[in-house]
């Protein structure tokens, strides 16, 4: 038999896999020479979870094709490498990311988290898929086309739109998903099910949308993944494990977790509530870890460099009480299990990727070396690599459709004709509840007005899809700028990523949302009518594509202005809603549950803006 390259296998295709793995057989027997043998002084088994004293593994192009003591090969290799000091573990996989939240390319990213142990993401892509649907899985598939050493699975957004009151960039139904499924086996399912009212209610708007992309998914086998936030009673849980729905992140007490996992929900941990979420489930005595995994969600590119990436969890994990066996577990082959791709990733195995994270001390995950891809990339926190040089196209850097200028009126809030008061309904950040907050507040020049007196100021949401410029303005509480003329504005706001604002005047707001139209996404800083700070996300409005060190000295300065503004504050349900620069307020423009009344660009369902997510109703915002 002559023998004949494998494959470039950057994506996985069934014809390529049966080239690569019948060449693997041939280097695994000794026919045919393998390229390297990395020997290491210890390798972590994780299918077992033990350790193995002198292995030896050997690589062919990206691949593994034989495990064993060494010595044992039977064949030749044409590099030999021996790191008799160093343990090998499985390449750590992200079970649940949103890379956009990282704010760079996927290119930048590799090299960003590389260093960190993280080789494959399952990415959940309703980010970008809001953005542009369309081009979503060729945006998340370029730069591993382009050599990136990272391995990105796509999960289409399952929240595109979020909801049937918001529009945009995308939306995804039965035709879309299957597409995707049949389009390519790097996509492993169906991003996070986060419209619980439209699974559950046949009169929601979205339920067939929601139920067709379930439909598809199962039709290829693919996994559902869920987002249970708030749902804790036991008939919802037994409802939502019953729908298909397979994992939950958002648990935030172990009595939560251990009812959600006992419905046969695969629960996965995230930082914040990681340390107690551990220390509580080893005090009710759990012992089988199998149905676990440690997912960062989201994380930016400053906290990434300050704190670490996926080798971050395992640490917090450990230091709650995990075993470091368990821990890295959960970060290889317990995720890959879950996401049923175990033929290529989370463990050291003939025919997976020849992802490798090289280790100089357990307790504390000390790093020494990453491979990826049959080569080394990374050592002693340094990315060895190339960055692929990648010209995006307009699609993915002209997504702030505003043609026009904005104008401080674009934000005012009309009141009737000879009052002196308004009645308003308000919200805070993360406002869960029910019912709406509402007050009186004073009209002047026949505009309903501020009154920071009380911490009340304007936010608003502005589309950035039609080109138009629709807006939506309401009053919120405990949040904003207290120093006049002044405003935020971010082209990041979860999860449909319409432009949002909020600011002590509706001049230094439109100034704000102006100077993101003119650098197409980004950060926006306004201080007393003079735009002081920029950050720029040319890249969907939510990634740039420029090096980890290069925006985190934008957000750095970013902070350093906001530090100058007297910012308003009152303590929410989230114990992630700090006082200062109101960086969250990202997050606090998401419409999935447990959220009902919420403010939207203007719709056909809802016009102003204001609109009860879970049962369609609307409001005005001032009466």
């Amino acid at each position: 038999m002559t023998d004949q390259p494998a494959p470039t296998d950057h994506l996985i295709r069934a014809a390529d896999e049966v080239k690569i793995r019948q060449r693997l057989v041939r280097v695994a027997l000794g026919h045919v020479a393998g390229d390297t043998r990395l020997r290491v002084g210890k390798l972590l088994d994780v299918h077992s979870r033990m350790w193995l004293s002198d292995q030896e593994i050997i690589l062919s192009g990206r691949r593994i094709a034989y495990v064993g003591p060494a010595g044992s090969y039977p064949g030749g290799v044409a590099h030999e490498v021996h790191e008799p000091d160093l343990m090998a573990v499985p390449g750590f996989g992200e079970v649940h990311k949103h890379i956009e939240s990282s704010h760079v390319t996927p290119e930048w990213e590799a090299a960003l988290v590389l260093p960190h142990g993280n080789t494959w993401t399952c990415e959940a892509s309703h980010e970008f898929s809001n953005v542009n649907g369309p081009h979503n899985l060729e945006f998340w598939l370029t730069a591993r086309l382009a050599g990136s050493p990272q391995k990105i699975f796509p999960l289409p957004g399952s929240a595109v739109p979020p909801t049937a009151y918001e529009w945009g960039g995308g939306h995804f139904g039965y035709d879309e998903q299957a597409g995707f499924l049949n389009e390519s086996l790097m996509v492993a399912g169906l991003d996070e099910v986060m419209d619980w009212p439209a699974v559950w209610n046949p009169e929601n708007p979205s339920y067939d949308r929601l139920w067709g992309m379930i439909e598809a998914t199962f039709e290829k086998r693919g996994v559902i993944e869920g987002h249970a936030a708030g749902i804790r009673d036991m008939a919802t849980i037994n409802a939502f494990a019953a729908a298909g729905l397979a994992s939950d992140h958002e648990a935030w007490t172990t009595e939560e977790v251990l009812d959600k996992l006992r419905r046969g929900l695969f629960m996965e941990l995230r930082p914040h509530s990681l340390s107690e979420m551990v220390k509580g489930l080893l005090e009710a005595g759990l012992e089988d870890w199998g149905q676990f995994a440690l997912t960062t969600d989201d994380r930016s590119c400053s906290d990434t460099l300050k704190m670490g990436a996926t080798d971050h969890n395992v640490r917090l994990a450990i230091s709650a009480g995990l075993s470091p066996e368990v821990a890295i577990q959960m970060v290889t082959i317990n995720p890959a299990r879950h996401m049923r791709l175990t033929p290529w990733v989370g463990s050291l195995a003939p025919g997976r990727f020849a992802d490798i994270v090289l280790l100089d001390d357990l307790p504390s995950v000390s790093i020494r070396q990453v491979w990826a891809d049959g080569e080394l990339v990374a050592e002693d926190g340094t990315y060895l690599k190339p960055i692929p040089k990648i010209d995006w196209p307009d699609w993915a850097t002209q997504t702030v459709k505003i043609d026009r200028a904005m104008m401080a009126d674009d934000f005012a809030i009309p009141a009737k004709r000879g009052r002196d008061t308004m009645h308003a309904a308000l919200l805070r950040p993360f406002h869960w509840d029910d019912d709406f907050i509402t007050m009186d507040l004073p009209v002047k020049d026949g505009q309903v007005q501020r009154d920071p007196r009380r911490n009340v100021t304007k936010f608003a949401i502005v589309d950035r899809f039609s080109g138009e410029g629709k807006t939506s303005a309401m009053f919120w509480l405990g949040t904003g700028p207290r120093t006049s003329d002044t405003a935020l504005a971010c082209s990041m706001g979860h999860d449909k990523h319409n432009v949002w604002a909020v600011g002590s005047s509706d001049a230094a707001m439109a100034m704000a949302v102006n100077a993101l139209r003119d650098i197409q996404g980004g950060w926006a800083l306004v201080r007393e009518g003079q735009l002081v700070a920029t950050v720029r996300y040319e890249v969907g409005g939510l990634m740039t594509c420029r090096p980890p060190a290069e925006l985190d000295a934008e957000m750095q300065a970013l902070y350093a202005e906001g530090e100058k503004i007297d910012w308003m504050y009152e303590p929410t349900v989230s114990p992630r809603w700090f006082p200062g620069f109101p960086e969250r307020l990202a997050f606090a423009t998401l419409t999935c549950a447990p959220w009902r009344w919420v403010l939207v660009a203007p719709s056909d369902r809802a016009p102003d803006g204001f609109v009860n997510v879970a049962t369609g109703q609307t409001h005005p915002v001032v009466w």
